[in-house]
Order: C-alpha cells, then structure tokens, then sequence
C-alpha cells in the first residue's frame, strides 16, 4: 500500500486562545477549551518549554496539542528539568523513578534504551518531540539534553501508532533561549565516573529570529561494577530560525557515541547455591566484551499559521544507529552450583528508520461548542538487519571467584543470528477536543494505519516472509469539573503492534492489540501549585507471543495477559521553598491465556505496590538563602524475574536518597547528593536468568557555572 494520504478539513474557525484576545464574559456561547485561571507563571507556561519547579500545568503528549493538565481525561506525568537538575540525574530513568507507578525492566546489559514497567506491561516506547527513537537499540537522551521527560498512561496508539498499552515516553528536548546564556557543568562520584557538559543557547542575528541551543556532554570512569568501564559522548545542536510572523522552523540534531561493556549483572540460575555479590562481575573485560553503540538523530520541524485559527505543522527525522562488538553471555545454568557456562560472541546490529509527520490544528465553533481539531498523516520506513555470532566451545567461570582474562574461544562459522527487516507504516488520525459545556469536554480520536513487514532469513533456514496488518485504534476520553478544582474522566483506547521474527512455520504473527478502560480524578489547589491525580484501570493486550510447544525455540501469537490496578501522582510547588512530586501504583498483572503457562502467572518485573516521593526544600531568605536540601524515597515490592509459573524472586526494597544544593550566586551552582543513604542491597530490574543490582551507597558532587 504506497499512496499519499490528503487530509482536507474545510470548516468554519475561530481564534485559538494564544493569537486571540478572549470572548467577552457576556456571551455566554462561546466556551472556551483553556478556561482554568492559572497563576501569571503557569500563563506563561507552553506544553514544550521550561516549567517553574516540580509543576507543569500543560502537556502535548497526549493530544498533540498545547492543552491543560487538568483539561486532559487522561494520566499524564511531567518530571520538570528542575527535578533531574536537583537529584543530579544523568540518564532519563533517574527522572522516571519519581514519575509515579514506573519502574526498571531490562536494562540490555548498560547498552541502549532502557525498558521500564507502567501499569503492569514492559515498555521502550519513547519518542523525541513526538518523534519514535526507540527504533533498533539506541541510547537514551542525555539528561543534559532535556527540557522535560513526560508520560503518557495507557494506550497512545491513536496519535503515536504501534506501541504498547501500559504507557509512552516524551522527551521534550532544550530548545534556543531568547537570551545569551552558557552553563559549564561537571560531576563526579565516588565510584569512578565524571563527567563535563555544556549549555550554551542564544540568539544569532540583531532580531533574534535566528537562535541555537548547543549541548555537549563528555563521560567516562568506572562504576560500581567490578572491571566496568565506559565512556559517552554526545552533541545535540538544535537551531530555530523565525522566519516571519507566521512560520517558524527548527533544525535539532544528537550525535552520541557509547563505549560500554555487556554487563548482564548477577546470573540467577535455581542451581546456584546462592548470589554472588553486587560488584562481582564475570562477563570479561577489554575488547573481548566491549560494544560500540553510535546513534545519529536530526530532525526538522516546523510550525506556519495559515490564520489566526488554523496551524500547519510537522517535520521530518532520520535516525541511523549501530551495536557493534564482542559480548560475553550465560549459556546454561551452573552443574556444581557455581562453574557457569559462558559463550562468546560477536555481534554487528545496524538500522536506519526515516520518519515523516504533517498534521494540521485548528480552532473552531460549531454552535455553542468549541472544537479543537488535529488531523493528521505519516509515514515511517524504517530498515534493521544484525549478524550474531556465538562460540560453541566451553569457556566457563565461577560465579562467586571469577578469573577474567581467559583465551576466548572461535566462532562458529554459522551465525547463530543472520536477518534483516523492512518495516513501512501508513497512518491518518484525527482528533477533537471538544467543550460540550462549560464544565464537561470530551475528547475522541481515531487512527488507521497499514503496516507492512518484510523479513529476510539469511541463513539456510531461510524462513522469510512478508505480511501486512491493518491497525485501527480509536480512543475516547470525557472529563467534568465537578468544582473549580475538582475533575472527574474516564476513558477508553485501543493499541496496536506488530510482533516481530519468524515463527516455526516460517510465516509472521498476528500483531499485539490492548484494550484499556480508565477512570480517574484530578485535583488542583485554588493556585494551582499543586496537584494530585487518582485513577484505576482495567487493560488487557491479546497475541501476546508464547513458546510454540512444538518447539520452545519458536513462538506463536497465542497469549493473553491483563492488568488492573491504582496510580495516585503528585506534583507541586506548595510554598516558593517546598517543592514534591512523586507518587504510588497498585498493579496486578497477570497471564490470562498461555499454552504452558497457568492463569494467574505474575509478570516480570511488576510489582504490586511501589512509591516514590521526592522532597526538596530552598531557603528563599536569610543566611541560607540559596540552600536546598532534598529527600528521596523509593519503595518497590518484591517482583518475578520471569514470567514463567518458577521463577526467582526478586525481593521488595526501599532506598533513600539526600541531595543538597546551594546557590552560591547567580552564576554558581554546587550539588552534593548521597545515593542510597542505607546501601541497601537489591535488584533493579530483570530480564531472563540475568538481574541487574542497585547502585550501593553513592556520594556524587556536582558544580555548575554560568556567564
């Protein structure tokens, strides 16, 4: 199915609220969309800038439009820039642990994007200014590249397309500063690692219609790991050029370079007679287990008013990555209980993925309704191929004693691993926001998309194939204000997503589809500095992929797993020196159809109960004017490593965190944050018969300076 899609909205449109000066209050037809009085810093506030403290009061994640928090009849989170400047974050999951309900999944041995939990399903659905970046294995973003890390509960699918039902990822990235400014940054642990970055924004030319943003970033060291060293790199320019009154263009790209062992963590076979320690690391060192993970990102958006009430926007982003690299992995559980057996690989995984988006916004009344109207299409071409290599030899270790620097052992002269695939959507969506009444809006939207997938099996096995699916996802979402500060919603959405391989019969699988159903209640203060959001759900996701009993090395698209459970989120400013966000989730996900595996099998890495809460406080006056001092506070239940009816246990944990800041002036900023106050001992996440172990008692120092 190759054809350009037109999308042609012909009707009558007022003035959106940000190029219009508002109705007058006599008229009483006109019901706005944007009708919450906010205080003047959240008027200022736009869904893709910086936000003041811990509380964002607008979003676009999940409309794609510049739409308020408390207007939108879903479960969004924003963690503000100001929350990983305060916790010292480098990478996006020390962002996402105070995101509320989101844990730690597989982590790809320290390479790429990191998989987390939400509402009970495993998900890497991120996207960069509403562009996919989780094609391939690609490295996170920098924290020092963003402005905010945002997330979307439930399906998406109806705006963003194949993804998963538990929840999406945002990253609104630092855009160009109207005014001259840089920030040299440095840190450093006690563990090893250090790191400088650069921030530097301002304008151009005289007018300031032309404007950059440069982020540097230069990391290297050790960690806690034993024999774990690493190197990062990364340059993401972004240019913004006005070119007139109506139309404005953005040219961003992030080229990052990452050196970094496979370190699956602590094996966790049932014969072991026990775990080896948190530092012990037995996946060799040097060029026998090192992965080169490069990654090229540009992007161009743009946005031009047709009029006052009509928008014109989209863009285009090519991504080009790499893994390439000798790696270390487990083969087989230890015999003894303590010598496991090892191979080592090569392997080569390269994807490029091109994508395309052009959606049209407008602001328009039909009656005494008001619409806010998105239409629009896209297209994504997306190419993967990987070679894999394993030895065959033994080439075993002791778990508890590990000796690393053996002769490693040949390949063997047939990849284990030898494909490559086509991936090419389709997609036209539409959506309105509408203002029913003065309190009730709903919200609804639709998205068709054709997906094609082209599989190429190189090796003598030869099991290619081609298959196209058709995807529909619609969603529907009401919200009512029962008091100036009080909404209630609910909603329902679809997703939808392709399962990629081959299975035994050498044919593809019918696509992953998720059903969710929401509902949820949102409240504001009368300042609306703080915020606290409740919901309970119900998601179900069907062709879930299954061992083929036939032969457990294949699948089919036979499974069913479901999960229902709590979120409550909080955000604020409470006072000008106290500032929290955090929150608490109740999950029960579980298999509800399987071929081996019986109803009721927890899945991996969910926990039941989790919390987290961050607490900081700034002295505004007075001698310790300039302090802040903070508080962290992690609780995760214990967790399946496997979804599997035997697994091992990953136990509950708690960790607390102190951080502290201090303003010296205006142009110099010290951190000094204690990770882990207790070092405490536990697992982060899983994946297979690997786990990955929690930092232990860290102490980071950070210093900023800015001119």
């Amino acid at each position: 199915m190759r054809r350009t899609f037109v999308s042609l909205c012909v009707l009558h449109a007022v003035s959106p609220l940000a190029f219009a000066e508002p109705e007058p209050l006599s008229e009483p037809a006109q019901i706005e969309l944007q009708a919450l009085n906010i205080t003047s810093s959240a008027d200022s506030e736009r869904a893709d800038g910086p936000v003041e403290g811990y509380k964002a009061t607008r979003s676009a994640s999940a409309t794609r439009t510049d739409t308020a928090l408390h207007e939108t009849p879903q479960s969004v989170s924003v963690v503000p820039k100001d929350v990983l400047e305060d916790t010292g974050a480098t990478r996006l999951q020390d962002g996402l642990d105070y995101a509320g309900g989101v844990g730690r999944a597989n982590n790809f041995g320290g390479q790429g994007l990191t998989t987390f939990t939400v509402r009970g399903f495993t998900t890497g659905e991120f996207y960069r200014n509403g562009f996919p970046i989780n094609r391939g294995y690609p490295n996170a973003p920098d924290a020092n590249t963003v402005e905010r890390l945002e997330v979307i509960r439930g399906p998406a699918s109806s705006l963003y397309g194949r993804g998963d039902p538990g929840g999406t990822f945002n990253v609104v990235s630092k855009q160009p500063l109207p005014e001259s400014k840089v920030t040299l940054g440095s840190q450093f642990d006690d563990q090893g690692m250090h790191r400088a970055t650069l921030d530097a924004t301002g304008p151009l030319n005289q007018d300031g219609s032309l404007a950059y943003r440069l982020n540097l970033l230069g990391e290297g060291g050790e960690s806690f790991r034993d024999d774990v060293e690493s190197e990062r790199y990364d340059v993401a320019p972004v240019l913004s050029w006005q070119v007139n009154d109506s139309t404005k263009i953005v040219f961003e790209g992030d080229f990052m370079r990452n050196n970094h062992p496979l370190d699956r963590g602590l094996t966790r076979y049932a014969t072991q007679t026990g775990s080896a320690s948190r530092d012990t690391y037995i996946w060799e060192k040097g060029s026998d287990n090192l992965l080169h993970n490069d990654n090229n990102m540009a992007q161009v958006r743009f946005e031009h008013l047709l009029n006052d009430n009509w928008t014109l926007g989209g863009g285009f982003q090519y991504l080009d990555g790499s893994l390439k690299g000798n790696a270390v992995e487990a083969t087989s559980a230890p015999a003894d209980g303590h010598t496991l057996q090892r191979n080592f690989n090569y392997r080569k995984l390269e994807w490029t993925d091109r994508d395309w988006q052009l959606n049209l916004t407008g602001h328009f009344d039909t009656g005494a309704f008001s619409h806010t109207l998105l239409t629009g299409v896209e297209y994504e071409n997306y190419h993967y191929s990987s070679i894999i290599r394993r030895s065959t030899a033994p080439y075993t270790i002791d778990i508890y004693n590990p000796v690393l620097g053996q002769p490693r052992p040949e390949l063997a002269a047939v990849p284990t691993t030898w494909d490559s695939e086509k991936l090419e959507t389709w997609a036209y969506f539409i959506q309105d926001q509408v203002a029913l009444t003065e309190r009730l809006k709903a919200l609804a939207g639709v998205r068709f998309e054709r997906f094609e997938h082209d599989y190429d099996d190189k090796r003598s096995a030869n099991r290619d194939f081609s298959k196209g699916e058709n995807g529909v996802t619609p969603r529907v979402g009401l919200i009512y204000d029962l008091t100036e500060t009080v909404a209630v919603y609910a909603n329902t959405a679809r997703s939808f997503k392709p399962n990629s391989g081959a299975s035994l019969q050498g044919s593809g699988f019918d696509p992953e589809k998720g059903k969710s159903y929401e509902l949820g209640v949102k409240w504001e203060a009368p300042d609306r500095q703080l915020s606290v959001d409740a919901a309970i759900y119900h998601i179900v996701k069907e062709n879930v992929l299954t061992r083929d009993p036939a032969d457990p090395n294949y699948n089919l698209a036979a499974g069913e797993v479901r999960s229902r459970g709590l979120d409550i989120n909080i955000a604020g400013n409470v006072t000008p020196e106290w500032r929290v966000i955090g929150g608490y989730a109740y999950v029960d996900a579980e298999v509800t159809k399987d071929n081996r595996l019986p109803t009721g099998t927890r899945l991996a890495n969910i926990p039941k109960n989790s919390v987290s809460l961050l607490n900081t406080y700034e002295f505004q006056d007075g001698l310790a004017k300039g302090l802040g001092l903070g508080v962290g506070v992690k609780y995760v239940d214990d967790r399946n490593g496997q979804t599997e009816a035997v697994t091992y246990n990953m136990d509950q944990y708690t960790v607390v965190d102190l951080l502290a800041f201090y303003k010296v002036n205006d142009n110099i900023r010290l951190n000094l944050d204690l990770k882990n106050l207790f070092n405490k001992e536990y697992d982060e996440g899983a994946f297979n018969f690997y786990a990955y172990p929690g930092a232990p008692r860290t102490v980071q120092a950070g210093v900023s300076y800015t001119f």
